[in-house]
């Protein structure tokens, strides 16, 4: 490729991959004594991908890249920068790009610059913002370059553990692509608030702020609770406190503590992203006027993707942005919406985040542009569940899939939330591309509704002693996965064992034999396999 002046820098190619296993929600909601409806009505799933033994974070991402590159044939050697957002901690030190590069060496190409950018949700957009900017940039060298988001997103027992799930996906980054950036309509919000937050670094279950108001069946902790302080973050009380391993308690105003670090305000991680989402749109809104010459509304974009931690919410947020086109300029919305949103108009901000009235008319009257243009893009949160850095772009492969034959010349408007909080409204533009790199071709190697029809459904009770043993095992050593690939599809990589070093090796299911014969994929001198 020409490294002089390039155009249309985007997308070129994607894939993506989830485990085979899955649990049933409604099924979920029966095994936990929830009310019907519960995680399929209440939270809007349907369905949650989960990681066995031999699966992790690392080995979906092998997956996914050896994957992508097959089958867009790319020769390794064409990829000069590799960028991985992730918010799933397998060592402190050692990048998960790291460990992808084993792929590139085999081809002698050590020459990839980039690493892992963190901040919770947010850090795959940062990826692929951080890849989209080197190939714009003078630093380009004219190759590829390649964007991983890998995530497991797994909650202890109780009402967030329907919110978890599992993928990874690869984004191929270059100019004159079918899905191109357009980066002056960019709008961001960056701000320091607690609304969910992982401190305890034994613990692979962050602390959680779950959306709603019931949360039953949690006993009254005996432990001597001590050093409360409180803290004011946007008017919202927030109590903290560190918490023995083995406590689970009741606090006060109703804050709730988990077993694993702090104890944050419940309605705080919805109201923040909510906020985020307000301060990136009206930004976005500003330059596409200062750049267009025209007002922005929704109408402006054929598709909106959000990311999802679970489906109601991003039923909330268009309906937030359909508000915000009202309070904006009125005569963009239907007159009988006009008439129901009035008495909302005199509303100040904080008043409208609470107001629970207002959350209800506004998505009635915003559904049927939902189901439009939201609607689309909800396929695989809601069958895979919260995938964090990979959320907002399975809900976008979900347009792909649905829409793939009618986006030439479309725009589609993104919204990436990372709670603590980072977030961006950006926007692409879908166009003809050459094969490989078209739109209709990157439907077919997404393959969505085949790999959704493959997977195993595993009984509630499987899935907690699962999880039970990923517990036990996380941040563990010395010891061999039992080795399982039945499950998994040729060409999955898994992982086979940590030694007594904390080293990770892994293997691929070989096509023609089962993986425990495959041949493992780590360097030739293991004092290296970690980098050290």
């Amino acid at each position: 490729m020409d490294s002089g002046k390039v155009k249309d820098v985007g997308i070129l190619a994607m894939d993506i991959y989830f485990p085979p296993t899955c649990v049933q929600q409604e099924a979920l909601e029966a095994h936990d004594g929830a009310s019907k409806g519960k995680y399929t009505i209440g939270l809007g799933q349907e369905c949650m991908a989960f990681c066995t033994e031999v699966e992790d974070v690392i080995s979906m991402s092998l997956t996914v890249v050896t994957s992508l590159l097959e089958k867009y044939q790319i020769d390794p050697k064409q990829i000069g920068r590799l960028e991985v957002g992730s918010e799933t901690v397998i060592d402190k030190s050692k990048s998960i790009k790291t460990w992808i590069m084993q792929i590139f060496e085999e081809s002698g190409n050590t020459d990839v610059e980039g690493v892992d950018s963190t901040n919770a949700c947010y850090g795959g957009t940062a990826a692929l913002f951080n890849c989209v900017n080197w190939v714009e940039s003078s630093s380009w060298d004219g190759r590829y370059g390649l964007v991983v988001c890998t995530d497991s997103a797994v909650y202890a027992e109780g009402p967030a553990r329907p919110t978890g799930g599992a993928a990874a996906i690869a984004m191929l980054i270059g100019p004159n692509a079918p899905i191109s950036f357009e980066s002056k309509f960019r709008g961001t919000h960056m701000t320091h608030v607690y609304d969910f937050y992982k401190p305890n670094l034994a613990s692979e279950y962050p602390v959680y702020s779950f959306c709603g108001s019931s949360l039953r069946n949690i006993q009254q902790s005996k432990l001597e609770i001590a050093g409360l302080f409180d803290r004011k973050i946007r008017g919202y009380k927030q109590v903290i406190q560190v918490l023995a391993p083995d406590a689970m308690l009741v606090l006060p105003q109703g804050l709730v503590g988990d077993a694993y670090g702090l104890v944050v305000d419940g309605k705080l991680s919805q109201t923040c992203y909510l906020m985020a989402l307000d301060s990136c749109y009206k930004r976005f809104c500003s330059k596409f006027e200062k750049f267009e010459g025209k007002q922005f509304s929704i109408s402006d974009a054929d598709y909106f993707v959000f990311h999802s931690p679970y489906n109601k919410l991003v039923q909330k947020s268009f309906a937030r942005l359909y508000f915000n086109d009202y309070l904006r300029n009125s005569s963009v919305v239907e007159k009988d919406a006009r008439e129901k949103l009035e008495q909302f108009s005199n509303l100040t901000g904080d008043e409208s985040y609470q107001s629970r009235e207002l959350e209800k008319v506004s998505q009635q009257v915003s559904k049927p542009l939902y189901d439009v243009k939201v609607q689309p893009s909800t396929l695989l949160p809601k069958q895979i569940g919260n995938m964090y850095t990979a959320s907002i772009y399975a809900a976008f492969a979900s347009v792909i899939h649905n829409k793939y034959s009618t986006l030439m010349g479309q725009r589609i408007v993104m919204f990436s939330y990372g709670s603590g909080l980072s977030s961006t409204m950006f926007s692409f533009k879908l166009q003809d591309g050459q094969h490989p790199f078209n739109i209709s071709n990157i439907a077919s190697v997404l393959n969505v509704s085949e790999k959704l029809e493959k997977r195993h459904v595993i009984s509630p009770e499987n899935f907690v002693e699962t999880l039970k043993l990923m517990e036990h095992r996380y941040g563990a050593k010395g010891f061999e996965t039992s080795k399982d690939t039945s499950l998994l599809s040729p060409g999955t990589f898994y992982l086979v064992n940590v030694d007594s070093m904390y080293r990770r090796y892994y293997a691929k299911k070989d096509t023609e034999e089962e993986a425990t014969s495959a041949k493992s994929l780590s360097c030739k001198n293991s004092s290296l396999a970690n980098g050290h």
